[in-house]
């Protein structure tokens, strides 16, 4: 390979072909062009006998150079010219490509497909053949991955088909697939690796070596992959804890929660601190809102171990219990509310009343103390609630052990029976282990809970299947029966410490927590039975079908169970109630990859070595066709439509062509640069760039006559490009998210929004045009600022966002200094605060305030009505930073946070939005309605 700085030649023995330009340009002149054709009408006979020019004996330079050119552009396509190459594969033999496909891959996945495709170019080059290795396992449904030597079309063609698997690399088994393959000789070994340690890792990399030299690929730090943790409900709120492999300097991340639909419910911000590998943060919403609540992602990861599915054990079901509220003179301690309140409080929402209260509300379980004893119409109404879908659980005593009570599951003995006392022989009995029917299967019993009295149940042929928990003489302890939909339970003790210490034991609140899980069929953290498949995740964290080899969950699970190609993260169940499987939890802690000292390192990157063969190829069919056209011209083929002469039609004609192929070779040059490694950082006025906004606004458009008429047609938001790329990026795509809401929601079907560039394009187009401030614009020309009051006054709106959340006007323009210099050369009208009866609040929705990303800033307005166009107001200034608020992505998420109010503050902003909109449109019409009754009397006279 021979190479010139940045530009090399694969092919360097094709640029020999080079010296055969001599020749032919000797021969080239040796061959006159073909004579022009010269019309011959009978009529203009002596006119036509001596032709003003004659054809040439030689052909012109202008045409030999151009046909020179177009040798050139061909041999050196030949020769396979290369932008940035790479360097050859080191050591010798076959190239072995070792790809980590787990969980951890997915973040920057088609940089890992690039970045192998580099390889095997490299390898094609030295005539290298290709092996492919993965370590996760693959799913039982997959194709196998291809073994042998590969060519590097079928390496990348496999390589393009790869995906990322929902879980843990396997690197153990990748060294008996390397050793099948048989390789003897030496090899260079290429991993590209997730940057993630394992029990295999050290084993792998020594296999590796030992075949030849090792290329050991690892991702970039700052954007490796983290994984999130099941969140804690242990309180009112959702606590969430994320983890990374190491703490290579401070890096914030968000978090999002979302119902069923995908609909974005809350949103929060953490930060790892610059050593640290975990960081907490903490979801705190409303019960109604937290219970929509089905999966956690880290923004910006798409992997299977950045998601967390949700079932009903992190909800906050509402639980009834009937009786009344402890209070101090009442001896809290002796009442069994209490203990159920303590128990079930941060973890439910608890309301406390009589029968009638508990049931009129939307209640998913209903705990009754002995002191609670219902009445015969309370125990109708209760058993109709259950056979609905309800829970009831009843807790036993002395009212209960009197007799008379059939709201229970089972059939009682008259009496209670006392285990231990002062009057009895006995011990307190402690309590069996559960079984594996039983939905408390799986917790574990404290070694001090004691129960010393209970109310037994008569022996009967279904006891035992009626059981979910005994004591250890085998007397039951918790019975419980279906009703209908529901469930009816009984717990043989009372709910305070009277019969037994229960109460105040642990247990007490586990066992409470999986009767309020039953509510949904769901039986708390242990499932009582196998779990079909329902729902799987992928490897980048997208839930869809579970494959055809997935089998059913074992019934433990969900204890120590890790995600396997058979049973991968998901949702298992059926449509009714589902336990949610993840990631998170069920492997080890995350701990960066020791790379072995004698391996290569290289870093994961986008960019690489560019293939110049096929824009050489273009550049000579391009002077192929001018050749053509040219030679047509000069035959006088082409008729006399040109009225130039022909030397400068060629001129102009081959520096365009030329000029045409440099442009496309630049243009895919700059599209293939690496990206930085790290963006920069923002401004400090501006908000950091989301990770799915694009890099580059749209262009500034130029108007033929076709595209003015297309753009009078279309209805199309317009904003003004400022320069600043960030600025310009968050004003598109808020005017797309408020042209998709104005779809959504209102007949009014806009097109794609347009950017404008003041200087240069027409603005009349746009009813109106958001421009948003910032320091570093140019003041407009003086031809600009007359477009702008050209476009004032034929009825456009120019709506200005300085974007600082406070600003200060007077009757013109007052306390942003960019904003006068700005506005300096324009006619300003009188501005004034948009008092809250103005058309803006009722054009559509009905407002009492105009807020943005943020909530507090002023909205000024033409003052004094506007001065044209029937009264509407032609200019409009804000400083609440509204394109940052409409700006969502293609699943409806808002790119950037909004403070104070979330996302209902969004959900205003978009109101305000398609307000400003209306009023663009249809102008003052809704005032015309406050009239209406004295126009209806004007018109009856």
């Amino acid at each position: 390979m021979l190479s010139f700085g940045a530009l090399a030649f694969a092919a360097p023995s094709m640029l020999g072909l080079l010296v055969v330009l001599p020749v032919i340009w000797w021969l080239l002149r040796l061959m006159p062009p073909l004579p022009r054709l010269v019309p011959f009408p009978a009529l203009r006979l002596l006119l036509g006998l001596v032709p003003e020019e004659q054809t040439p004996v030689k052909m012109p330079w202008w045409l030999l150079l151009l046909r020179l050119l177009l040798v050139a552009a061909l041999i050196l396509a030949l020769a396979k010219p290369l932008l940035n190459p790479q360097s050859d594969l080191a050591g010798s033999g076959p190239l072995l490509l070792v790809l980590d496909d787990g969980w951890a891959s997915a973040p920057g996945w088609a940089t890992r497909q690039q970045h192998m495709e580099r390889l095997t170019q490299r390898a094609e080059r030295a005539g290298r053949p290709i092996y492919l290795v993965t370590t996760a396992p693959a799913a039982p449904d997959d194709s196998q991955v291809q073994r042998g030597a590969m060519r590097a079309e079928e390496a990348r063609a496999l390589i393009r088909a790869l995906r990322p698997k929902p879980w843990s690399t396997d690197r153990r088994a990748a060294i008996a697939d390397i050793e099948r393959l048989g390789l003897a000789g030496p090899v260079h070994a290429a991993w590209i690796s997730d940057g993630l340690d394992s029990r295999g890792a050290a084993p792998l990399a020594q296999k590796l070596e030992d075949l030849g030299t090792l290329e050991v690929i690892v991702p970039d730090p700052v954007h490796g992959p983290m994984l999130l943790m099941q969140p804690n409900t242990g309180g009112r709120e959702l606590e969430i804890r994320l983890q990374r492999a190491s703490g290579d300097g401070p890096r914030r991340v968000a978090v999002q929660a979302s119902d069923e639909l995908g609909r974005i419910v809350a949103r929060v911000e953490t930060e790892f601190a610059t050593t640290a590998t975990d960081a907490q943060a903490k979801i705190d919403a409303p019960n109604e809102l937290r219970n929509r609540i089905a999966r956690l992602d880290i923004e910006g990861q798409g992997s299977a171990g950045a998601v967390v599915l949700l079932d009903e054990r992190f909800r906050r079901r509402p639980v009834g219990i009937i009786g009344e509220q402890p209070t101090a003179s009442g001896q809290p301690l002796l009442q069994e509310v209490y203990y159920l309140e303590r128990a079930l409080e941060p973890f439910v929402s608890i309301s406390v009343g009589d029968r009638a209260t508990a049931l009129s509300r939307q209640t998913a379980v209903l705990l009754i103390p002995d002191g609670a004893a219902p009445s015969p119409a309370d125990r109708e109404a209760i058993v109709g609630w259950i056979e609905k879908g309800g829970v009831a659980v009843r807790f036993a005593g002395p009212r209960l052990a009197a007799g008379g009570d059939d709201l229970v599951p089972v059939r009682l003995r008259l009496g209670d029976r006392s285990i231990g006392g002062v009057m009895s022989w006995g011990q307190p009995a402690v309590l069996a282990e559960f079984t594996v029917s039983s939905p408390f299967y799986g917790l574990r019993l404290p070694p001090d809970v004691r129960v010393s009295q209970q109310v037994l149940a008569e022996p009967a042929p279904d006891l035992a299947d009626k059981t979910w928990a005994r004591l250890s003489d085998g007397t039951p302890l918790i019975t419980a029966e279906p009703r209908g939909q529901g469930w009816l339970v009984l717990i043989h003790t009372t709910a305070n410490t009277s019969w037994s210490n229960l109460a105040v034991s642990g247990l007490f609140v586990d066992m409470l927590q999986r009767l309020v899980a039953l509510s949904r069929g769901v039986a708390g953290d242990g499932a009582a039975k196998a779990l079909k498949p329902w729902r799987a995740l992928d490897g980048f964290g997208r839930l869809g079908p579970a494959g055809a080899g997935v089998q059913t969950l074992p019934a433990d699970a969900l204890q120590s169970f890790r995600p396997t190609p058979q049973t991968p993260p998901g949702l298992y169940g059926d449509e009714a109630a589902q336990v949610a499987f993840n990631i998170g939890g069920r492997i080890d802690k995350l701990a960066p990859l020791a790379i072995p000292g004698q391996a290569i390192t290289e870093r994961l990157s986008e960019g690489g070595e560019i293939d110049l063969s096929r824009w050489f190829l273009a550049a000579a069919l391009s002077v192929l066709l001018l050749d053509l056209l040219l030679s047509f011209w000069l035959r006088g083929l082409l008729g006399t439509a040109f009225h130039l002469r022909r030397r400068a039609i060629a001129a102009v004609l081959v520096i365009a062509c030329i000029g045409g192929c440099l442009a496309i070779h630049a243009s895919e040059a700059v599209a293939q640069t690496p990206a930085p490694t790290q963006p920069a950082p923002p401004r400090a006025a501006q908000p950091a760039r989301p990770p799915s906004v694009a890099a580059a606004p749209q262009s500034a458009e130029r108007f033929t006559d076709e595209q003015a008429l297309r753009a009078t047609l279309e209805i199309r938001l317009a904003y003004v490009v400022t320069g600043d790329s960030d600025v310009d990026e968050i004003s598109r795509v808020g005017l797309e998210g408020l042209s998709e809401i104005l779809r959504a929601r209102t007949s009014v079907e806009p097109a794609d929004p347009a950017a404008v560039d003041l200087e240069r394009d027409e603005l009349r187009f746009y009813p109106l045009l958001y421009w948003p401030i910032t320091s570093s614009q140019r003041t407009p020309s003086r031809e600009a600022a007359a477009a702008i009051d050209r476009y004032l006054k034929t009825g456009g709106i120019l709506f200005l966002d300085t974007r600082d959340q406070h600003i200060t006007l007077g009757r013109n323009v007052g306390g942003n200094a960019d904003l006068r210099r700005l506005l300096s050369g324009i006619e300003i009208p009188p501005l004034a605060q948009a008092p809250q009866d103005h058309v803006l609040s009722k054009a559509f929705y009905l407002l009492s305030e105009f807020p943005g990303r943020w909530a507090g800033g002023r909205l000024w307005i033409e003052s004094g009505g506007g001065r044209v166009n029937d009264g509407v107001a032609t200019m409009i200034i804000g400083g609440n930073d509204y394109a940052g608020a409409w700006a969502i992505d293609e699943r409806g998420r808002g790119l950037l946070p909004i403070s104070p109010g979330g996302e209902t503050q969004r959900e205003m902003a978009f109101r305000f939005g398609v307000n400003l909109v209306m009023y663009a449109l249809t102008g003052n019409y809704k005032d015309d309605s406050v009239h209406l009754q004295d126009i209806m009397q004007r018109l009856r006279r």
